[in-house]
């Protein structure tokens, strides 16, 4: 048996002249209509003018919020509960425009619980909390300004106008053994290329690579790949305002603890959960599309199981292909499934661990789960190129059937570059996920959002928060399942990481499963 199907495309390297680059302005029109309206999903409310005035920009120890309304201590179960927050500046002054980047959340710590707040910009300086109450017991609110509208702006600026804010290594090989090392990125212009560069063209996908042309060796001669450098792309004023102690920082707690009491007496209901259907294919998730209770992540649009014994979790998977395609935050996935799963063993592929491809299988119960890194542009340690596979060729590659489930969850290494790069991108794979889903429809396709933790100019919550967007209207109309790992992973009261604590992993695995013995 192969450990992957074959590659049936491979990169055809074409040596070509770097053309003269024009400002990324983004031309959605060019893209194909299966991603419409990106420039008004893209929408961020204003963020004022453009100052050099730190003290000017939006401070999280004067910024307040209150509840909306009377004053209460109690609540009713199924209810919900608003709050008004004011953005000030460090001077406590109050904002006149939005675009702040906050982040609310309703805790109940001895429940282990938490739901994420809706946070409505009224593009005036203030905002409207809402949280549903879905537990009864005590709750809390907490809201933490992830970045001010004034670092939002330099984020947007970045984002939009430079061509990249990373590089990468090409390795290439001569036949007698010489080595050369060069600069790649996703266009000609950001390899530093003076002269000639290579091009490796999908022609699957229609994916580019660029790399700058080595002095001695032919194009052909790539071998290897590996990250390269975070390039200066802000001022010493951008980075005071991406600084740590403006970043995800708590805001002084303006709302009580309050206590939410069922809606009626003698009902021993302890959470506002109605009648679900089976976790299925089709639909977007609902905000919120869950939240916690007692460290386990309750959907709040389908009947997601808990899967507590190691049986459970065989039963489900049994004659089971599964294919993981993305980034590390998807490897936990396959790596939580071999920890806990101890008949599911490993099989040593001899690649290079962080980009793959990964395999394990049970034998008793027909299962086998595959992991492999998308292609560049891939941050990781130095890999073979044979090793690199677009997501579309490879969903190009599978026959599907109602054994097949693959689950895509790329993202985090696509916001340090234009939201073009992403949306053509993500044009190829709806493709394939289109074509693979027209050919086989009982196949299973799961799409992962990407999760929080970053907060610097190459991986910001902000950006994460783009390419969501991007990811999500991507696959509007097809089959495909969502699980919401921005959610997921930004809703208990614990330090956003890129790479979460196994609880949060647990949660999004049970999700994930839910959907396929749902099948």
């Amino acid at each position: 048996m192969m450990p992957w199907p074959e590659p049936m495309i491979h990169w055809l390297p074409q040596p070509s002249t770097a053309p003269e680059y024009v400002s990324e302005s983004i031309d959605w029109d060019s893209l194909p209509q299966e991603l419409p309206n990106l420039t008004s999903l893209l929408y961020w409310p204003t963020t004022g003018e453009d100052r050099d005035d730190f003290l000017a920009s939006t401070s999280p120890r004067t910024s307040t919020y209150c509840l909306k309304g009377p004053a209460h201590t109690t609540f009713t179960l199924g209810s919900n509960l608003e709050a008004i927050l004011v953005a000030r500046d460090h001077r406590g002054r109050a904002k006149l425009h939005g675009g702040d980047l906050f982040r609310a959340q309703l805790l109940g710590p001895e429940l282990r619980a938490g739901v994420p707040g809706e946070v409505k910009d009224l593009e005036n300086g203030t905002y409207l909390l809402s949280f549903p109450l879905l537990w009864a017991g005590w709750a809390q609110v907490q809201v933490r300004l992830i970045h001010s509208s004034e670092a939002v702006r330099v984020l947007q600026r970045v984002w939009r106008e430079k061509r990249a804010t990373v590089d990468f290594r090409g390795y290439f090989r001569g036949t007698d053994g010489p080595l050369e090392t060069v600069i790649c990125n996703v266009d000609p212009q950001s390899t530093g290329a003076k002269g000639p560069t290579c091009q490796y063209k999908d022609v699957v996908s229609g994916e580019s690579w660029f790399c700058a042309q080595p002095s001695t060796l032919p194009c052909n001669a790539l071998v290897g790949h590996s990250s390269g450098s975070y390039l200066k792309v802000t001022t010493s004023h951008d980075e005071a305002l991406l600084a740590g102690n403006v970043t995800d920082q708590k805001l002084p707690s303006g709302v009580p603890p309050i206590l939410v009491l069922p809606a009626a007496q003698g009902n021993m209901s302890n959470m506002a959960l109605p009648s679900r259907p089976p976790c299925s294919p089709g639909h977007l998730s609902p905000k919120p599309s869950g939240f916690y209770y007692q460290d386990r992540w309750h959907s709040t649009f389908c009947s997601s199981r808990s899967f507590p014994t190691v049986d459970s979790i065989l039963n489900c998977l049994a004659g089971r292909i599964v294919y993981m395609l993305g980034d590390s935050t998807l490897r936990q996935w396959w790596e939580y499934l071999r920890d806990t799963v101890p008949s599911l063993k490993p099989v040593d592929l001899h690649v290079t661990y962080q980009v793959g491809p990964l395999m394990a299988v049970e034998t008793t119960r027909g299962t086998v789960l595959h992991w492999r890194a998308h292609s560049w542009p891939l941050r990781s340690l130095r890999t073979p190129v044979a090793s690199l596979h677009s997501v579309a060729r490879e969903l190009h590659g599978l026959a599907g059937g109602p054994y097949t489930v693959v689950v895509l969850g790329i993202g985090a290494h696509f916001t340090t570059f234009p939201p073009s790069i992403f949306a053509r991108r993500l044009v190829g794979i709806r493709a394939a996920v289109k074509a693979l889903l027209d050919q086989e429809p009982s196949t299973l396709v799961i799409i992962k959002l990407a999760n929080t933790g970053y907060k610097s100019v190459y991986g910001s919550d902000w950006l994460t928060l783009q390419v969501n967007r991007l990811l999500q209207a991507a696959f509007v109309g097809l089959r495909v399942a969502f699980v919401d790992a921005w959610e997921m992973t930004s809703t208990l009261d614990v330090p956003d990481n890129i790479h979460p604590r196994k609880l949060i992993v647990r949660n999004e695995v049970e999700l994930f499963l839910s959907f396929i013995c749902s099948t």
